[in-house]
């Protein structure tokens, strides 16, 4: 007979006396499943992390013990109703980064249970948790799920990559998405792709694109096309001499296509731990979707 999962959503928390209780019911089933019990310290790790998790606790046991106090009761009651939706989200992020990591071989047991590992999942579910907006908890998910299941990078850099999830904007992972699916693309075609209609040069929106991609190169996830030798070594660009009296009397444009942009190593190894689907083997660095998610 198949073995059932545990229900670990963690989400449907009534607004009641039983709130923490069932969610800490709902943790014990999956520890106690000998399939499941492997993502014990994982699971603690990413809710030692989340500050409020704690209270969702604290805040069952107060009303349990306090029966007596209506008011307190009350408070308490409208507070883990705010947590609601919180509760569900964790759950449910959990829930993707296990399944997920349950289609994978068994050697990855050794790399969850690592501490390096769950340093870093402690680390994300610190970002995660202050996120606001489902796409960096998306990034935040594929990221911890490649990071178990692939090593090509160090997790300092997986460390960086949290930083950087934390850092920047979801525009920011607009213009990432436009320069890996078009290496070579200039910034005119980067807007065009992104918002389409051009704006003047003078405009609020432009000074914003200019600033979006001053950060990317700033933190070397873009850079703008460099030939390089048999060596690796990049080679220097030559200045083009312009005849005096025909030089151009206006700066560069914002969304001049004459330079070219590609993503620089680290912003590939970021969109492939990020904006990739998990790989379908631990040591595989191809993922069955080598295009980021739209």
């Amino acid at each position: 007979m198949e073995e059932s999962k545990p229900e670990i959503s963690l989400g449907g928390m009534p607004a009641s006396v039983q709130a923490g209780e069932e969610l800490r019911d709902r943790l014990e089933t999956a520890f106690r499943s000998g399939k499941w019990g492997r993502y014990k310290r994982l699971i603690l790790a990413a809710l030692s992390s989340v500050p409020w998790v704690g209270g969702v606790f604290a805040g069952a046991a107060t009303l349990s013990a306090d029966s007596d106090q209506a008011e307190l009761n009350e408070l308490y009651r409208q507070w883990l109703e705010q947590h609601q939706d919180s509760v569900k989200k964790l759950g449910a992020s959990l829930l993707s980064i296990i399944t997920r990591l349950e289609t994978l071989a068994i050697e990855l047991d050794e790399r969850i249970q690592s501490e390096e590992y769950l340093s870093l999942v402690r680390r994300a579910f610190k970002t995660w948790d202050q996120a606001e907006t489902e796409e960096k908890k998306r990034l935040i998910q594929n990221l911890l799920t490649n990071a178990a299941a692939v090593r090509i990078c160090s997790d300092d850099v997986v460390r960086l990559f949290i930083e950087w999830i934390d850092k920047y904007h979801e525009i920011h992972f607009k213009v990432i998405r436009e320069v890996f699916k078009h290496e070579g693309i200039g910034r005119g075609n980067i807007w065009k792709n992104i918002h389409g209609e051009r704006v003047r040069e003078d405009s609020a929106e432009a000074d914003l694109f200019k600033l979006l991609i001053h950060d990317l190169s700033l933190g070397h996830v873009i850079r703008q096309h460099r030939p390089t030798d048999r060596f690796g070594n990049f080679i220097k660009k030559q200045p083009q001499k312009t005849p005096k009296g025909q030089g151009s009397r206006v700066m560069k444009s914002a969304f001049d296509n004459s330079d070219q942009y590609e993503l620089t190593e680290l912003g590939k190894q970021f969109v492939h731990y990020t904006m990739n689907e998990v790989v379908s083997r631990i040591g595989s660095v191809a993922s069955e979707d080598k295009r980021p998610n739209a």
